[in-house]
């Protein structure tokens, strides 16, 4: 049984959008302390949900497995990162 969803109107699409951006910059700061095992163990992750030889790939999964890669690469400039107080505007 499946319920009745209603489409997100304009609103709801930008709040889903800010919220997403929101997560991906969270998610390069954890990673950019994260330890190199943490690293790998996403790279494995990204390359164990792409497409196995023979097999159909999915275009969404595709993209998934990129993005998680850039994620981790994104996340490399912050690795050397300057003190927290950068940045911070609670911190003058």
């Amino acid at each position: 049984m499946q319920a009745d969803v209603p489409p997100l109107n304009d609103a709801e699409l930008v709040q889903l959008q800010i919220r997403v951006i929101a997560l991906e910059n969270l998610l390069i700061a954890l990673l950019a302390d994260a330890p190199q095992a943490q690293l790998d163990l996403v790279r494995s992750m990204a390359r164990y949900i792409s497409p196995r030889p023979g097999a159909t790939p999915h275009r969404l999964t595709v993209h998934a497995a990129a993005e998680m890669i850039s994620l981790v690469d994104r996340a490399r400039q912050f690795r050397t990162a300057a003190p927290a107080s950068l940045g911070d505007p609670g911190a003058a």
